[in-house]
């Protein structure tokens, strides 16, 4: 890394703060930290960092208020880890919806953390460096109007309200269309590895994707199953 990076780590637990910024530190990163939720969107405020590692229960303000106030308010994508006790796969889903890039229980190895953190700001890194290519123009699909740059999807004249991750996801697979994209590629592409046995995550966001772009979520015209393999993205047959 050029720059060194900073992470904030958002934990109400000290041991869990120390941990992290123990293994952070030791691999090259500066990093500061907060114990509630108030005081983490100050001092994100006052110089974002690279990257934020959020628990999901913190006092005064808990780690998904945060994560949706930094993504109402912030201009530029902030990337988000969460930390959390709870292993329920509805509360991950919720937590990926409202906007975190990345997601890990407790307990969990700081390795397997740093790892997840280096993998998020790479992709970052990736992003921000391709610029206005050939593969950021914008696509159109039907009456569908997507544009990676504005960060917009339109359907006709109406705007499309996506999250963060339902917006990659649409644009991955508009930008692979004809393609059948098995849920693992799905993974690996928009959260970057692998969740292992976590596939209903994407079958979550793409059934989130069809309520808002399809006219009849369940007769799709965008956004195909292919039986036990996952999906493809097509869009209305030429008359």
């Amino acid at each position: 890394m050029d720059r060194q990076k900073r992470v904030l780590v958002v934990d109400d637990e000290p041991s869990i703060v120390k941990l992290v910024q123990f293994n952070l530190e030791k691999e090259g990163f500066s990093v500061d930290s907060a114990y509630d939720g108030t005081t983490a969107l100050q001092k994100i405020e006052q110089d974002p960092p690279d990257l934020v590692v959020l628990d999901w229960m913190l006092p005064k303000m808990d780690g998904l208020d945060v994560c949706r106030k930094l993504r109402q308010q912030l201009k530029r994508h902030l990337p988000i880890l969460m930390l959390t006790a709870k292993s329920d796969e509805f509360d991950k889903v919720l937590g990926l919806e409202l906007g975190a890039d990345d997601y890990m229980t407790k307990p969990f190895s700081p390795r397997e953390l740093v790892a997840r953190v280096k993998a998020i700001l790479r992709r970052m890194e990736a992003v921000e460096q391709q610029g206005e290519t050939v593969e950021q123009q914008p696509i159109k699909v039907g009456n569908l109007h997507i544009d990676p740059v504005g960060y917009e999807v339109r359907k006709g004249e109406q705007e499309v309200d996506l999250t963060p991750k339902e917006f990659e996801l649409l644009v991955y697979m508009a930008k692979n269309r004809g393609r059948v994209l098995s849920r693992e590629q799905l993974l690996n592409a928009v959260w970057n590895y692998d969740f292992v046995g976590d596939s209903r995550i994407v079958d979550v966001h793409v059934s989130h994707l069809r309520d808002k772009i399809e006219e009849d979520s369940r007769n799709p015209v965008f956004i195909k199953t292919v039986r036990g393999i996952g999906y493809k993205f097509e869009g209305p047959k030429e008359k």
